[in-house]
């Protein structure tokens, strides 16, 4: 949650021209006072409150709430899927193989950029780039959701087959499931359930 940035509720109370003892206090009663007086900050001094706050703890100002549903609602780029199952693996549960896309990233770079594109310099470069970047997400992927289930307490099923007499697992199609993913990412983000999204506020001054 922290800015960086030391909290002084003088500045604040300055700013808006109210006694150092004013109630409800900027810094030991912050929802409350952010509910009066959010309308009133300029970006510069709101962006101190996300040191001694949560998001969960600002959904409770509508304000806020209001501004993070529109931003939701803009489409923006890092709530889309390529970004977002990206930066919350842990949260997607498709089949896709984690890594795709930074395979094709580092592909590129070796063949384009790396020794202004040479390819007799580099031989299968990108394609042992791209292999090691697949293997790198993969993992990552793996850990995150491991660490997710343990948080949730929750043991994945074994997948069912035909073979072993289970029944048969119909698999969502990828459209429907991107949708879904997108959908809940942008609720955690409007409800502040959303790990590592302060950043994402900063641009509604909030």
């Amino acid at each position: 949650m922290s800015t960086g940035a030391v909290f002084s509720k003088f500045l604040v109370l300055a700013y808006l021209g109210l006694p150092d003892d004013y109630e409800p206090s900027p810094q030991t009663a912050t929802i409350p006072f952010l509910v009066k007086h959010v309308t009133q900050l300029p970006p510069h001094l709101l962006v101190h409150f996300s040191g001694i706050t949560s998001p969960k703890d600002r959904t409770a100002i509508i304000t806020i709430r209001n501004r993070r549903l529109k931003y939701a609602g803009s489409n923006p780029l890092e709530l889309r899927f390529a970004s977002a199952s990206r930066k919350w693996p842990d949260l997607w549960q498709g089949r896709e193989r984690p890594g795709v896309e930074e395979v094709v990233e580092e592909r590129t770079w070796a063949d384009n950029d790396f020794l202004q594109g040479s390819v007799k310099h580099v031989g299968k470069l990108g394609n042992l780039l791209g292999g090691y970047e697949e293997e790198r997400e993969a993992e990552r992927v793996r850990i995150l959701r491991r660490e997710r289930a343990v948080i949730d307490d929750f043991v994945p099923e074994n997948e069912s087959s035909d073979e072993d007499g289970g029944d048969v697992v119909l698999e969502e199609p990828v459209e429907i499931a991107r949708a879904s993913f997108e959908r809940e990412i942008r609720e955690r983000f409007v409800y502040g359930l959303l790990e590592a999204s302060c950043h994402l506020e900063r641009g509604l001054k909030s």
